[in-house]
């Protein structure tokens, strides 16, 4: 079966094919091979039905570098947002399934099977007609659920998820339940939002793994709809501190909170999204006015430290961050919560303590410090720091009036603890495409 190559831009308010009585004319200069090679994209009909149904699918303008050789050689790229079903609003749905000749209700009763039922496979919507469902194939439809390559479960309870995604990269995804005295369980799903990361956070293990590509929206919200399944239980709260940097692929990142928090309805309040700070992108974030925390991973009381420990650091001052963080605030009304990795004899003295508080205390209030001792990782020049060392640096912080907290590691026996998320099945390092830190906030996500 031969590739056709479709020319773009689509939208999703818009009929995402032209009847044949609809048929758009040109001053007859337009052809259809002329049109393929303007933009092209990979899809999976054959090529006689794509031309003879008229059917001319379109997605956002970019190039994708066809091998001359034949088709078996081609890399299976994965689907587009464009072209998947997960993702998509209730109302997004309705107006898909009155675009294919169906009642607007089909389109409730699909997002309650994506959703709820969380069915994987179009073919499976037993409560759609059959004709409602092939319609959607032969249009180039998919649900977005991607299988899951492996589980390894810590002691802890903690289970970390391999999914296997469409072009066979691998992304991990964390499941974290805490039961409380009551007997109440908050399941934590820690999500990813790149494959591998470009920023190389020295005390990292996924940057050490080198970067691939940006995940899309629907490879973000599969990863919660696979950890409830998997743990037959609600997801009530969402940190993005998976693989990635969110902020290098906000676009994608805001699009998936979109649907966390209005479609699979997890509070915005109970989601988090973490960064280690990339220019611009938290005053974006801040524009948005979501009631989500910022982490903002800082590691350091100083710009010389951090940049030893972070090295994008050097394009994003300290002063510079906290400025933004403090605009966060008085934008948002939101506390910014300040992520630190206590690394022994680096950065863990009462001193450095002291100087993360007068830091804070220069920028103004709505802050919050959370400690994060350091999770050993092959290969790694650093060490977890002593019981007393961390007590001593809380003690300091509380006397200096800083709200603080210690995070517990958890998962720690199945690699799956905060900065171990290090894909043991990818033994050789993901190729970075790009060091520059531009977010992908206002450009199409690439693949």
């Amino acid at each position: 079966m031969l590739p056709v190559l479709v020319r773009s831009s689509f939208d999703l308010t818009y009929p995402f094919f032209y009847p044949r009585r609809r048929r758009p004319r040109s001053s007859g200069l337009w052809s259809p091979s002329m049109a393929l090679l303007q933009h092209v994209y990979v899809c999976y009909l054959p090529l006689a039905r794509a031309l003879r149904s008229r059917s001319l699918t379109t997605i956002p303008s970019r190039t994708i570098t066809i091998p001359s050789s034949s088709s078996s050689s081609l890399k299976k790229l994965p689907h587009t947002d464009s072209h998947v079903l997960l993702g998509m609003s209730e109302q997004q749905l309705q107006q898909l399934a009155v675009d294919l000749g169906q009642e607007k209700y089909r389109g409730k009763q699909l997002h309650h099977l994506l959703y709820k039922r969380k069915v994987k496979e179009i073919q499976d919507f037993s409560h759609l007609p059959q004709a409602f469902r092939n319609d959607l194939e032969e249009a180039g439809w998919k649900v977005g659920r991607s299988p899951v390559h492996r589980a390894v479960t810590a002691a802890d309870g903690t289970i970390k998820l391999l999914i296997k995604l469409e072009d066979n990269r691998l992304v991990e995804t964390v499941g974290i339940p805490v039961e409380d005295d009551k007997g109440s369980v908050r399941l934590t799903a820690c999500i990813s939002s790149q494959v591998g990361c470009p920023l190389r956070c020295s005390f990292c293990a996924t940057g050490k793994g080198g970067f691939s590509r940006n995940l899309q929206r629907h490879e973000i919200v599969e990863q919660v709809l696979a950890i409830e399944e998997l743990f037959k239980h609600r997801v009530t709260n969402i940190v993005f501190m998976g693989m990635g940097e969110p902020m290098l692929n906000l676009k994608a990142v805001l699009e998936a909170h979109r649907c966390l928090n209005k479609d699979v309805q997890i509070g915005q309040r109970m989601i988090t999204i973490s960064t280690v700070g990339v220019p611009n992108t938290i005053k974006k974030l801040a524009s948005h006015k979501l009631q989500s925390t910022l982490a903002v991973s800082l590691h350091a009381p100083n710009q010389k430290l951090r940049e030893k420990i972070v090295p994008s650091a050097k394009s994003y001052p300290l002063d510079a961050i906290m400025k933004d963080c403090r605009d966060y605030f008085l934008e948002t009304s939101r506390r910014v919560s300040f992520e630190y990795t206590l690394l022994a004899g680096v950065n863990d003295s009462v001193e450095h303590a002291i100087e993360l508080a007068e830091l804070l205390h220069e920028w103004g209030r709505g802050y919050h410090v959370n400690l994060i001792p350091f999770n050993p990782i092959e290969g790694s020049e650093y060490r977890r720091p002593y019981k007393k060392a961390v007590h001593a640096f809380v003690g300091t912080l509380e006397s200096h009036k800083i709200t603080v907290s210690v995070r517990q590691t958890r998962g720690l026996d199945a690699s799956a603890a905060c900065g171990q998320l290090r894909n043991e099945f990818q033994k050789s390092p993901l190729l970075a495409r790009s060091d520059n830190l531009q977010s992908q906030l206002d450009i199409p996500v690439s693949c």
